[in-house]
């Protein structure tokens, strides 16, 4: 195998492939990205054994072949090559080599064969759709935060995607919960996506799919079964395992009686909580919040390191209210808000506390009171 490509083109291939790779591996092909030369086209492929991706990129292929090398190593070298460089990889088969050259640089580097490397096999989908990047987007950027990292509750380990009934009829909808709070997106059901089966995207896929949906303009082809999901774009294949679990049904979850409202401009509001819970303890981080007719006052009382108050104007007309929360699950859930103004719909002072962005529907999140 021989090939010259651009450097910047094999930089985002290899970058996206070596983030795949795990870094403590019992299986040293695992460590290894396998380099596919064809045509005109180069494709680097990685996998975790739950994860693969594909990436192309255009090349001048001298002689066609394939070779599989470190990931990381790889990574490191084109990263740390001139901007422009023109990259040559020549694989030796014999030798078990591969030659990485660039201007006055040469390296060398050790390969493992192509027929040991691990292939996902591709299974047959059930469902078949294209969306745009920034509707994926979006429904996985606002829902990820609330992703549980506990490895006991593995089904919430991920974003549960799947069709729902919603009030303007079906959506396609994103839900994530760690048990503390939850995040619930919508959008317009594409077509194609009605007989999609509702599955746990992993949270590393989600992190991985993010690379994918950069680009505002792209469509990206999305296929699910029951065990597997895959986003492509005509550069990139995401293959991915879903979790093998059921999600809970969270729908019992969202209060649907919250009276109470509280409007707050929410870029101040997320502000005024980091600036107050900066004397908090790290292990509790409680804000109280004291609402009253217009005002809302946000206090942490820390006894081995201080206090802090601070007060906002706000939207409220409601019956006084003390309420307290986890600073970082408010922080998070304050972020997530794009307009002005964020919603919050409470109960009482125990109640699981709902939150909208403005009069949008399509975005709803949940979060459990502290004591404080």
């Amino acid at each position: 195998m021989k090939l010259s490509i651009e450097r910047g083109a094999l930089l985002k291939a290899v970058s996206q492939a070596q983030s795949v790779v795990e870094r403590r591996n019992t299986i040293p092909i695992l460590a290894n990205v396998l380099i596919e030369a064809e045509g005109d086209m180069v494709r680097f492929r990685a996998t975790d054994l739950d994860i693969e991706v594909v990436d192309k990129a255009p090349a001048k292929v001298e002689r066609a072949g394939a070779t599989t090398v470190s990931a990381t190593t790889l990574h490191e070298i084109v990263r740390k090559l001139p901007d422009g460089a023109l990259v040559t990889l020549t694989a030796d088969g014999a030798a078990g080599r591969l030659t990485v050259e660039a201007g006055r640089s040469n390296f060398s580097l050790a390969t493992l064969p192509k027929e040991d490397f691990p292939v996902m096999a591709s299974s047959e989908y059930q469902s078949n759709f294209s969306a745009p990047a920034t509707v994926l987007r979006r429904l996985f950027d606002k829902s990820k935060f609330a992703i549980s990292t506990e490895e006991t509750r593995y089904y919430l380990n991920g974003v549960y995607l799947h069709v729902a009934e919603a009030d303007g009829g079906r959506v396609l909808r994103c839900v994530a919960t760690d048990g503390h709070r939850l995040a619930r997106i919508d959008a317009d059901l594409p077509d194609g996506a009605a007989g999609m089966p509702g599955v746990i995207v992993p949270r590393k896929t989600v992190g991985e799919l993010r690379k994918l949906l950069d680009d505002d303009e792209a469509k990206i082809a999305v296929s699910v079964s029951e065990t597997k999901i895959r986003f492509a774009t005509p550069e990139i294949t995401l293959t991915s395992k879903v979790i093998d679990g059921t999600f809970p049904d969270y729908s019992r979850v969202i209060p649907q009686n919250n009276t109470r409202r509280l409007e707050v401009d929410a870029a101040e509001f997320a502000q005024a909580v980091d600036r107050v819970a900066t004397v908090s303890s790290e292990r509790s981080r409680a804000v109280k919040l004291e609402l009253s007719e217009d005002r809302l006052i946000l206090s942490v009382n820390a006894p081995d390191s201080g206090a802090a108050e601070e007060e906002l104007a706000v939207a409220y007309g409601d019956d006084p209210l003390q309420i307290g929360f986890n600073a970082k699950y408010l922080l998070e859930i304050a972020s997530q808000v794009d307009r002005e103004n964020a919603v919050f719909l409470f109960n009482s002072s125990g109640d699981p506390t709902l939150m909208r962005e403005g009069n949008d529907q399509s975005a709803v999140y949940v979060v459990m009171p502290m004591r404080v």
